[in-house]
Formats: structure tokens, C-alpha cells, sequence
């Protein structure tokens, strides 16, 4: 590169000859200095390149384990619809069931139902036939005509069934035998006799109500003081009727 103005001008205050051997001198010194900064240019951006070249690599490899990782999860994808179909499958299975279960118990129970049904007329009708004579014996009534099933209007002019309805007299007085047949006793049930029928029938008849409870076996020890506290006459079991 050529030497510069400056150092020109005070290299024409030296001699001829040895201006030319110093100039030759600088610009020799100048081209050097020139070479010597490209090659740190030149060393500085190879270490750049291979700065950026590991970079490269280091991306290619997270792209790598990124596509891995998502492959990763593509599978765990699949595998879990397949499972929630499975569960979906077992779900619908088990509502089945439940269905099949839920219309098996409404069965039972229908059949139970119509079971105690049976039971209980088989009871009443065994009350029919063998309550005038214990009626007779224990309270001295004289029951009129035949025990029955019959719908009468209550107080409130409403239809209600009375399991076990007759009339029967003592001496003078006029008795209306009102009762009720369980298969099993409660105080619960006295308690639903009570309130269900006996108050609605409080002042229909032209006679006193006469209230008796008819049944194969209590639930509770203290059924019978129970009853006889809430103004129940009797409380007939199956047993009796022999």
C-alpha cells in the first residue's frame, strides 16, 4: 500500500538515495502490517465459523430429540384414545349392567310385592273367618253380617280401602270393627294406621270405632304397649287363628 502524504513530505528532507531505501522500508512495513491484520480477521472469523458450525450441530440434535419427543408423544396420544375407548367400552358395559341390574331389582320387587300381597290376604282371609269368635270371647261383640275388604268415603269425602271392616254390637251399643293386616308389625306402621286411616274415618259411622291390628309377628318388643298406649283395641297374630 503506498506510503502516505505525510511521511512523504518528511522524507524529502532526506537524501535521494536513501529516501528510496526507506520508503521501500515503510511501504514493505505497511504491507506486512496489512497481511498480518487479515490473517486475525481471517483467524478471528474461522473461530466464528466453527462457533456457528457446533451451533448448527447442537440445533440439529435438539430438532432431532424434539422430533423424537414428539413422536413420543404421538404414541402416548394414540395409546391413551385407545384406552379412554376401552374405558368408554367398560363404562358402556357397566351402564348395561346397571340397566339390566336396576330392571332385575324392579322385578324382584314386583314379585315381592305381589308376594306380600298374597301373604297379606291370606291373612285377612284367615282373620275373616276365625275374629267374630275371638271377638265374641275376649269383648263380648256380637259382629253383624260378614268381615270384609270395602272402599267407604272418608271425613273428607275421599274413596280410602279398609282391610278389615264389619259392624257388631254389645248389649245396645253399635261397634264398627275397623282394621288393618301386616305381614310384619313396626310402630311405624301402627303409628301410619293411626293417621291414615283411623282419624279419617273419625265420625263417619254411626257407631264407635273399634280398632284392631292384625299380623304374623312384631318388629319391635314394645309394639303391643305401643299400640294399646295409641288406643289400638287389639293386636291379633296368625297364630291365634287355629
Amino acid at each position: 500500500m503506498p506510503v502516505s502524504v505525510a511521511v512523504l513530505r518528511k522524507l524529502e528532507e532526506v537524501e535521494p538515495q536513501l529516501r528510496g531505501v526507506l520508503i521501500s522500508i515503510l511501504e514493505e512495513l505497511e504491507r506486512q502490517r496489512e497481511e498480518t491484520v487479515t490473517k486475525n480477521d481471517f483467524n478471528e472469523l474461522k473461530e466464528i465459523v466453527r462457533e456457528l458450525a457446533i451451533a448448527q450441530k447442537n440445533t440439529e440434535k435438539a430438532v432431532q430429540d424434539l422430533q423424537i419427543t414428539v413422536k413420543e408423544l404421538q404414541i402416548a396420544v394414540r395409546d391413551t384414545q385407545k384406552a379412554l375407548q376401552g374405558t368408554q367400552a367398560a363404562v358402556q358395559d357397566t351402564q348395561k349392567a346397571l340397566q339390566d341390574l336396576v330392571f332385575d331389582h324392579s322385578k324382584t320387587r314386583e314379585q315381592l310385592g305381589g308376594l306380600s300381597n298374597t301373604v297379606g290376604y291370606i291373612l285377612e282371609n284367615e282373620a275373616y273367618k276365625f275374629l267374630p269368635a275371638l271377638l265374641k270371647r275376649e269383648f263380648g261383640l256380637e259382629v253383624k253380617g260378614k268381615l270384609l275388604r270395602d272402599f267407604v268415603k272418608d271425613n273428607r269425602g275421599h274413596e280410602i280401602e279398609v282391610n278389615i271392616l264389619g259392624q257388631a254390637t254389645r248389649k245396645r251399643n253399635r261397634f264398627v270393627i275397623v282394621g288393618e293386616s301386616k305381614s310384619q308389625l313396626s310402630k311405624n306402621k301402627v303409628s301410619e294406621f293411626l293417621n291414615k286411616k283411623l282419624k279419617r274415618l273419625d265420625g263417619v259411622f254411626d257407631g264407635e270405632l273399634f280398632p284392631i291390628l292384625v299380623t304374623h309377628m312384631k318388629s319391635e318388643p314394645d309394639v303391643d304397649a305401643f299400640a294399646a298406649q295409641k288406643g289400638i283395641k287389639r293386636i291379633f297374630y296368625s297364630y291365634e287363628f287355629s
